[in-house]
């Protein structure tokens, strides 16, 4: 299975849609996406995905289904070092790093600066068993910390196949002759965040201050079915904007604290 986050376009916050850049954007990114082969499109209710999202579907003449659970993880804070009244991230280093809870998988939202908003820690279970949810629709049952699929064939792979081993690279053939399914969710860097921390068993701090996704960049996870029925999601990409480069469209700041490469 591929699950491929889309985060919206540069995004015009105040009308909840999209800038002229981001429109821009939203469009190259349409014609990348369209070569593809996605089995079923998700999308944030709101206005700035649905707008990313929108040249897409045009484009390939499919619709998305809503899931109000991956609109933006906009559950306020005050952030007690610079005062900033806002998302339960983007704090300076020496506040969250120091913090033993911030760094714990389950425990982040125990943190006292999230317990200053009591709707966090039930907002992130909420999520996270959406998530779960949508998943076991596709024959991935969460077990633990890892996935399960009940009803698939069971496989074993000791090794990864190297070049010219055909007689492995045949066997595997014969092994996912089924279709995977691609679903491609358009929404946010925040909740993207939270749930690649839930499918990787990362804590979300590490991942919304680690990694920068641009406005419509694509985070690309694989299950890796390898033994028996089990599975475990892989990142191939985080954050990847080559559509835009390709297209002579620079990468926008939005949510980033530094000079963006635009290499």
């Amino acid at each position: 299975m591929k699950i491929i986050f889309v985060r919206h376009g540069e995004p015009d916050y105040a009308n909840d849609t999209l800038t002229e850049k981001g429109w821009r954007e939203a469009r190259a990114l349409a014609e990348r996406i369209c070569k593809w082969d996605v089995t079923d499109f998700y999308c944030s209710p709101l206005g700035r995905a649905k707008a990313t999202a929108s040249c897409t579907l045009d484009k390939m003449n499919r619709t998305a289904k809503t899931l109000d659970w991956m609109q933006e993880f906009a559950y306020f804070i005050d952030d007690p070092v610079t005062g900033r009244h806002g998302v339960p991230w983007d704090f300076v280093p020496s506040f969250w790093s120091g913090d033993p809870l911030m760094k714990d998988m389950d425990r982040w939202v125990e943190a006292e600066v999230m317990q200053a908003n009591p709707q966090i820690p039930a907002a992130y279970q909420n999520v996270c068993e959406k998530l779960d949810s949508l998943l076991a629709s596709y024959g991935y049952v969460r077990e633990g910390c890892f996935y399960r699929m009940p009803d698939a064939k069971e496989r074993f792979i000791v090794r990864t196949i190297e070049p010219g081993d055909k007689k492995a690279a045949k066997n595997e053939t014969e092994n996912t002759a089924s279709k995977e399914p691609v679903i491609v969710i358009f929404c946010h860097l925040g909740i993207t965040c939270l749930a690649v921390s839930h499918l990787l068993n990362i804590p979300f701090q590490l991942l919304v201050h680690g990694f920068f996704l641009p406005t419509t960049s694509l985070t690309i996870l694989t299950s890796e079915e390898r033994w028996s029925n089990e599975a475990y999601f892989r990142v191939q990409a985080m954050g990847d904007v080559h559509h835009l480069l390709e297209k002579g469209v620079p990468v926008a700041k939005a949510g980033c604290f530094a000079e963006v490469f635009q290499g």
